[in-house]
């Protein structure tokens, strides 16, 4: 292939590398690489057809660093996917086991030593003759400028303090110079006075100014050139910038500028290009740790603390520490190469536990560095001397924020002695300056500081004497955002609504931790609290909600609240208290308290919620006998609502009513119902009537009515993460989901829901949910065959179930804890806990799970000889499955009755009553349970012939 004989590289097959300049060009066209990627193929490409070894790849990208395997692995695959090894059979890299890794293609060197340049061509020395390369991370960003500098001729690439803008533009100057273009660097970071400016762009282009204006003589010798000129640091002489640049722009057309600035110039022609902070990783601890190391702001880090002395092994807590870092620092080159330096001194678990002091804004970088990058601080002051009064008051004032805010919360926050229009048009000027960054919605525009600059200006506002004024109302505007936000929710899909609410968060806690500290602020802080906790509760954040809510009415006597506010804690408080702590007499209590506020205050509506959640609460005790007579009262309070969506949920809320009392009809018939009158799955967590998915429960009606093919079709969308935007909702789906795999022998989708169930209530702390995932282990290992510890797993997860009042499943578990015993030879104490609970359950009015009680008791009495026994539960098994319409049930006895006829003689009264069974379904055959039917149905037919 051709290759420029200005620039030094290697080539091989249909790509140039360039190490120098840290470029690899495929037929002329750069390839997007990461930096670790870059330094692998670059040892590879230096020693074609040799084997590098594993300790030479890691020394070349990771210098002085401690990384897994996996590390290595992740990136020349990122590496191999670059190169797109495998299309049409191409092939660039091998690994040879145990040893390393070879580029298996030659490999040529190009390029001669370059000639020195001429005075007139002289590139100027703040460009390095032999570059180190692309600053990490900045890849992308440079390729980019590089192309749009083909097409535009002034471009100012702007951006806050410390984000790399000048590092960038130096970089793309060299990559220039090392295609060949004259480049000059006019650094204008040291000048004070901007009438200087002329003069020191006329040095930099290698030239005397023998005026005070010497823009005619810059012209005259740049008009016929073709340059690239750097204006580097312009936002503190832009008044004499903006008017140069625009004249070199229109006079000089073979002449090219970039520009760095805060704030653009505002000239014709020019571009405006806004440098992002580096990439950081996602707050998601199920990314791998190799993957994090990719990302640029976290290898910027890396390199950064290896440079200060890190030599700290990078464990997944570590790696995960040190993505926790890049984020606090928004990503900004400066403040992570700062904090980086000390963790070679404090380590990186010290270091994390300082960065939300103020010391981070002291902590020094290179000696070397200009005095205004060597501290964060020194970094913001140069912005903050270029600010109006009215800019700098508005800029500390708004440090109250800690997430993004909109222009109204700015001026109700900022606008204590101003106008609303000084707000404005302060805002505005702190945006122009990167001191502020936008955030555009689809309908809304949301401002924020970034976390370095709010700590900053938070320094600013103490010293002002305005910090108490100043948080005050900011935490009236949080109060006013959350009411507003309440009011907005039936109109706003889920996803926006839920993005804009766990925007609100930090702010929310911040003025809900000053209020409660705040003897003066107690009205304030029980406000906010009861606002603070619907908003908890509809992003499943109980913790936050039962703290809160506990601690605001224990702030005053009932008596002294308002009806509204008290309904709001306490309701809020006995659903937390539900899912957190079990269903005892305080979560009971306070629920019904808030429920007779909703009744005096004929708030409908907060009826209808809480007699939903009086609903759960009985679900969850399985006093199946409570729950018919609540879910018609959430019947006629809907209708009087007369609200589609309500009314839908109120028959979801009887077809579950309906499932757990054993009348399985009449369970579809209002689960289908709901299903055909809205579309429960747009409905909000924050709608007074937001309703389970009604195919959680018609899941397993499907299957306990002889329909296993359907209940699996139903159950499979509950699996997935988007089933649900409600983490209990999504808990609920994934045990009843998982009964239908259970059931229908699915036993790997069972183990893949147990574990997704058993993950999402640890990460809650939703204790309750995290025993019955427990008991779905345990049951997991009796089938397989572990039922020693499978039994063990299923008694310490009904002591917890038992502890939280939480009984809707220890039927169910009691079950397979009593199959297991009977298995490890114990059917003795297996009919004892079996009858226990089967009292409890018929003393609660009786539940879906009767059927299999009497079945397995008379498996049990069957083993130990007792033929009666057994006969009689089995025979009071199918009666009681008939009543329930629950034929899945109705088909185990069934068989199990059949079996036991056959051992006493009587094998045609076995085979009549399983082919009569049998003949009722219509789907499934090939289901665990009707294979063993038409099994044990040939040997009873093989036995009567």
């Amino acid at each position: 292939m051709s290759t420029d004989g200005n620039r030094k590289g290697f080539a091989f097959g249909p790509f140039c590398l360039f190490p120098a300049e840290r470029l690899l060009e495929r037929e002329g066209k750069p390839i997007s690489l990461g930096s670790r990627a870059f330094d692998l193929l670059t040892a590879m490409v230096e020693r074609p057809g040799e084997v590098v070894s594993k300790a030479d790849l890691f020394t070349r990208a990771w210098p002085g660093m401690t990384v897994e395997e996996s590390g290595l692995r992740f990136h020349i695959s990122a590496l191999r996917k670059a190169l797109e090894e495998g299309k049409d059979g191409a092939r660039y890299i091998a690994n040879v086991p145990g040893r390393g890794y070879c580029l298996v293609i030659p490999a040529t060197a190009f390029g001669p030593e370059p000639d020195q340049p001429s005075i007139a061509a002289r590139p100027d020395p703040k460009l390095p003759l032999r570059p180190h390369g692309v600053p990490l991370g900045r890849e992308e960003a440079i390729a980019d400028l590089l192309e749009q500098l083909g097409q535009d001729r002034l471009i100012t690439l702007v951006g806050p303090a410390g984000i790399g803008k000048t590092t960038v533009a130096l970089a793309v100057g060299a990559a220039e110079r090392g295609r060949g273009q004259e480049v000059r660097i006019a650094d204008l970071a040291a000048l004070r006075d901007p009438a200087l400016v002329g003069a020191a762009v006329a040095a930099s282009v290698g030239i005397s100014a023998r005026s005070e204006d010497p823009t005619n003589e810059i012209l005259g010798f740049l008009a016929d050139r073709s340059v690239l000129l750097v204006l580097d640091n312009c936002e503190h002489v832009l008044a004499s910038v903006a008017p140069l640049a625009e004249r070199l722009h229109l006079e000089a057309p073979s002449m090219r500028i970039l520009a760095t600035s805060r704030e653009p110039l505002r000239v014709l022609g020019e571009l405006v290009v806004e440098l992002p902070p580096l990439q950081v990783p996602p707050d998601d601890s199920r990314i791998p740790a190799s993957e994090v190391l990719a990302y640029p702001a976290v290898t910027l880090f890396l390199d950064r603390a290896v440079a200060g002395g890190f030599r700290g092994a990078l464990s997944d807590g570590t790696v995960g520490l040190i993505a926790m870092l890049c984020r606090k620092l928004d990503g900004i080159a400066l403040a992570i190469e700062l904090v980086a330096s000390r963790v070679g001194v404090l380590g990186v678990e010290e270091t994390t536990a300082l960065i939300d002091t103020r010391l981070r804004l002291l902590w020094h970088g290179r000696r070397t560095a200009p005095p205004r990058h060597q501290t964060l601080t020194a970094a913001l002051d140069w912005s903050h001397e270029l600010l109006s009064e009215e800019e700098s008051r508005t800029l500390r004032r708004l440090s109250a924020f800690v997430g993004p805010f909109s222009l109204t919360a700015a001026i109700a926050v900022a606008g204590a002695g101003m106008e609303e229009s000084e707000v404005a048009v302060a805002l505005d000027g702190l945006l122009r300056k990167s001191l502020v960054s936008v955030r555009h919605g689809q309908e809304t525009i949301r401002y924020r500081l970034l976390d370095t600059t709010r700590a900053y200006a938070a320094v600013k506002l103490d010293a002002s004497g305005e910090a108490a004024t100043t948080t005050r109302r900011h935490a009236e505007a949080v109060l006013a955002m959350l009411k507003a936000n309440a009011v907005a929710l039936p109109l706003t899909d889920h996803a926006t609504r839920q993005v804009r609410e766990r925007a609100l968060l930090g702010d929310v806690h911040a003025a809900l931790r000053w209020s409660f500290t705040d003897v003066a602020s107690r009205n304030l802080a029980i406000a906010l609290a009861a606002e603070a906790c619907d908003l908890f509760v509809r992003l499943s954040l109980l913790h936050e909600c039962r703290h809160w809510a506990a601690d605001a009415l224990a702030l005053a006597d009932e008596s002294e609240l308002d009806d509204r506010t008290t309904l709001k804690l306490h309701a809020a408080l006995g659903h937390a208290m539900t899912f957190i702590d079990g269903n005892g007499d305080a979560a009971r209590h306070a629920l019904e308290q808030a429920l007779r506020i909703a009744e005096r205050l004929d708030d409908r509506e907060g009826q209808f919620r809480l007699l939903s959640r009086m609903h759960m609460f009985h679900r969850r005790t399985n006093e199946v006998s409570r729950l018919l007579p609540i879910a018609i009262r959430i019947q006629e309070t809907g209708t009087a609502i007369g609200d589609p969506v309500g009314i839908a949920a109120a028959h979801t809320v009887l077809g579950v009513s309906f499932h757990l009392a054993g009348d399985q009809a009449a369970a579809r018939l209002h689960l289908e119902t709901a299903l055909q009158m809205a579309a429960f799955e747009h409905v909000s967590p924050g709608h007074f009537a937001f309703h389970r998915n009604p195919y959680i429960a018609l899941a397993r009606t499907y299957w306990l009515q002889g329909l296993p093919e359907r209940a699996v079709a139903a159950a499979r969308p509950l699996a997935p993460e988007a089933a649900s935007p409600d983490i209990v909702t999504r808990c609920i789906g994934l045990i009843w989901g998982a009964d239908v795999f259970r059931w229908t022998g699915d036993w790997a989708t069972f183990q893949e829901l147990t574990d997704q169930l058993d993950t999402l209530a640890g990460r809650h702390s939703l204790r309750p949910y995290q025993a019955v995932a427990l008991g779905m282990r345990g049951e997991a290992l009796i089938r397989s065959g572990q039922t020693r510890a499978g039994t063990e797993f299923l008694r310490s997860a009904l002591k917890v179930l038992h502890t939280h009042h939480y009984e809707l499943y220890t039927a169910g578990f009691t079950v397979a804890l009593a199959e297991g015993l009977a298995a490890l030879g114990g059917a003795e104490e297996a009919i004892e806990i079996l009858e226990a609970v089967l009292d409890a359950t018929l003393d609660r009015g009786g539940s879906l799970d009767l059927p299999e009680l009497y079945r397995t008791r008379a498996n049990l009495c069957a083993g130990l000889g007792k033929a009666a026994e057994a006969e009689a539960d089995f025979l009071t098994a199918i009666e009681t499955a008939k009543v329930q319409g629950a034929l899945g049930w109705e088909l185990r006895a069934a068989t199990g009755l059949a079996r036991l006829r056959a051992t006493s003689g009587d094998a045609v009264a076995g085979a009549t009553l399983l082919r009569e069974v049998m003949a009722r379904f219509v789907e499934g055959r090939d289901t665990p349970d009707l294979r063993a039917a038409a099994g044990e149905l040939a040997r009873l037919d093989a036995c009567s012939a």
